[in-house]
């Protein structure tokens, strides 16, 4: 914002499959930054709100299927032509095919709502996550933000934040105090890795 002149920012592609709350508060985050944009967001799901979220804030919206990600190139082939500087996943359900991961090495990142290597892996996500911490008696829980490889919730830790699980916290208290770090932090450390590289 700084100069007139605006430089070529770096390009961010979220891939998501829900509401899409992470991905409109990135998108809005960088659209108050010359460092970024989200260029393009894609979802497995057609029926995703995240697709109408991308649309309304001007960003491009990509629905794929199964095909199109695992056994065609169709997806890859895409990226390969919008060459992102980092692929965020933001509440991504489906684990990401190795031939992706190869050509954007250390390049592809996610958010988890727990303190890895705790409560990872398939099938944990959203609420699910939270219900465990709270049957499990955590006394602490928070958001991991890592590279992702090709297993669920297992490549390197960027990040973490942790809070307290207080006694008289159910799930859905858990879940509002997550989205509230994911809201202020996310943007933060994919704006952080942008300019280390």
């Amino acid at each position: 914002m700084n100069s007139p002149q605006h430089r070529v920012s770096k390009k961010i592609v979220v891939f998501a499959s829900g509401s899409g709350t992470n991905t409109e508060n990135i998108i809005k985050y960088f659209q108050k930054s010359d460092l970024a944009d989200v260029v393009a967001v894609f979802s497995n799901k057609r029926s995703a709100k995240v697709l109408k979220r991308a649309h309304d804030l001007d960003v491009k919206a990509l629905y794929f299927d199964k095909e199109a990600f695992l056994d065609t190139n169709e997806v890859l082939n895409v990226l390969k032509d919008i060459k992102p500087d980092l692929i965020v996943l933001a509440g991504f359900l489906w684990l990401f095919p190795a031939k992706i991961l190869r050509q954007f090495h250390n390049k592809v990142i996610n958010i988890h709502p727990a303190l890895l290597p705790k409560f990872g892996g398939k099938g944990m996500f959203g609420d699910k996550v939270h219900e465990a911490v709270i049957a499990q008696k955590e006394k602490e829980t928070g958001i991991t933000i890592h590279y992702v490889n090709e297993k669920y919730d297992e490549g390197e830790i960027i990040f973490q934040k942790t809070i307290p699980v207080e006694a008289h916290f159910t799930a859905a208290h858990v879940a509002s105090k997550i989205h509230e770090l994911e809201y202020q932090h996310f943007p933060e450390v994919i704006q952080n890795l942008l300019e280390s590289k």
